[in-house]
């Protein structure tokens, strides 16, 4: 029994740890994606505020970061921490959040690099490197928030199915009857 124990409060740690590394992480991209701008003489001023998936993608990282604190603060708390349904659907919806800014910002870094010819967007990192390299950081630590996300989504479901049996199958069910 002291074995369970331990596998809970271990679990417990990693859970609080990863939750603990989302919050710097999502800071961090929500910043660098807020003050990432570049001004060109020849093309104006490129800022996050002119491509609404940068809108999306701050926005998604302020909700991570300001979930992932409540939750480390809440997980803590006994009453809580017995709502494992809620920290499950909760930390689904935002990795699914996260893995569709990472779609957004994935579309953007490829068009800011590549371009797209046929509907007459050029590669912009040319004249906007500096913008593209922070682009790419913000791209990098969002990636590393999400496969956070992805394991604390894996620990809170584990929480939530270890409390049911497993399921039967047919021929257990038939043994019964008979």
């Amino acid at each position: 029994m002291m074995i369970l124990g331990e596998n809970v409060n271990t679990l417990k740690v990693i859970d609080s740890s990863l939750r603990l590394i989302v919050i710097p992480l999502s800071i961090a991209s929500l910043w660098l994606t807020l003050t990432n701008h570049q001004e060109n003489d020849m093309y104006g001023r490129l800022e996050f505020s002119n491509l609404k998936g940068l809108k999306f993608f701050a926005s998604i990282s302020a909700i991570s970061a300001g979930y992932a604190l409540i939750t480390v603060v809440s997980s803590w708390v006994k009453n809580l921490m017995n709502k494992a349904w809620i920290f499950f659907v909760c930390d689904q919806v935002v990795a699914y959040l996260m893995v569709a800014c990472v779609g957004s910002i994935g579309d953007i870094v490829y068009l800011v690099y590549k371009g797209n010819q046929k509907v007459t967007w050029s590669e912009a990192c040319s004249s906007y490197g500096r913008f593209c390299g922070r682009l790419n950081l913000t791209l990098v630590l969002h990636f590393i928030a999400l496969f956070c996300f992805v394991a604390l989504s894996m620990i809170s479901s584990f929480r939530v199915f270890t409390r049911f049996e497993p399921p039967r199958s047919s021929k257990e069910v038939d043994d019964e009857t008979t």
